[in-house]
């Protein structure tokens, strides 16, 4: 028969020779060597891994913890990069802040809340509500007092004697406003605030001051924005050789240096909108339902607005940024 040649292959022979060697000596078969077939995969998943198994929505550096902002907490704020320590919370235009103070000593407001990184790792800050917690921030507050403008407050600092240059405003609604949250910085840096009463004459102005580099002029503009009357005067008056190099020009966007004020700070989410042919603070003040017939209406008015800052973190940073900007001008003088 056909299997009884297949018995008597030759082939046969040895591949039967070659089973009985592997047998022990007990009669038992040692382990089998690993075959092809071990290492191929298993081919009765067709699929493979459910791809939406498991956290597939989990961002790359994971999901937001929430961390107590206790006092030295040292954390990154994502949109901007800065990174401080946790000075103090407080609660400004209806929401919850944290001030943050960099290893250079300044210190910058950001809102409560997701958006900041410990370690390269996303966290979202919460107001320490335990007794220790609460205890420590207003320790901090005490400890760590500050002015106005968020710069570290020097006790006892004597007020230096005045610097040649200058840091010159339009109106005294502006002068009041700088020397209330800035005024303190000012006086430790000799800085003296003058009025211009409009910018109308600014180029005779710059003219009378003649600027040097130990006689800085910083002047602080409303309105300063591409095709408005004030952006045509200062081109004109930065025109001429003497306003070439130690005259700083900056601006806000405001119509009035009001508009500065956050208007979380009169009860608005902003601004309104004043018709034209309409006296722009007269209007202001008709919003606000107070009396706004008189010149006197108005400086009442502007007192009561002005006694709704608290410090810097009550200013639009539009303004924060350009009065910063001046005072480090005029006091780099040589």
């Amino acid at each position: 028969m056909q299997l009884d040649r297949i018995a008597d292959a030759p082939w046969a022979a040895s591949s039967a020779s070659a089973t009985a060697d592997t047998r022990s000596a007990s009669g038992r078969s040692s382990p089998r060597s690993p075959s092809l077939l071990d290492t191929l995969p298993d081919v009765t998943d067709r699929y493979g891994t459910d791809v939406l198994s498991g956290d597939w929505r989990k961002p790359p550096r994971g999901r937001s913890e929430q961390v107590p902002a206790e006092t030295g907490l040292v954390v990154e704020e994502v949109q901007t990069g800065w990174c401080g320590a946790v000075i103090s919370v407080e609660k400004s235009g209806g929401m919850r802040v944290v001030h943050l103070e960099d290893r250079h000593g300044r210190s910058r407001a950001f809102p409560m809340g997701p958006g900041f990184l410990i370690d390269g790792k996303p966290v979202e800050l919460v107001a320490a509500t335990s007794a220790s917690d609460t205890a420590a921030l207003r320790s901090a507050r005490t400890a760590a007092s500050r002015t106005a403008s968020g710069s570290r407050a020097v006790a006892d600092a004597p007020a230096r004697v005045a610097r040649g240059s200058r840091i010159f405003v339009e109106g005294k609604h502006d002068a009041e406003l700088v020397e209330k949250v800035w005024g303190s910085d000012l006086r430790i840096e000799g800085v003296v605030v003058e009025m211009l009463n409009g910018v109308d004459d600014l180029r005779s102005v710059i003219r009378e001051f003649a600027p040097t580099p130990q006689r800085r002029m910083g002047v602080l503009v409303d309105h300063l924005v591409p095709g408005t009357k004030e952006a045509r005067i200062v081109a004109d008056a930065l025109a001429i050789p003497e306003a070439r190099q130690d005259v700083l020009v900056l601006g806000h966007p405001y119509v009035d240096v009001w508009q500065s004020v956050r208007p979380e700070r009169l009860g608005w989410t902003k601004w309104p909108v004043i018709p034209r042919g309409t006296s722009w603070k007269h209007g202001i003040l008709a919003a606000l339902d107070w009396p706004h017939d008189t010149q006197a209406d108005v400086a009442m008015g502007w007192k009561r607005i002005l006694g709704t800052v608290r410090s810097y973190t009550d200013l639009q940073p539009e303004l924060l940024g350009r009065v910063e900007e001046l005072i480090d001008f005029v006091t780099a003088a040589g």
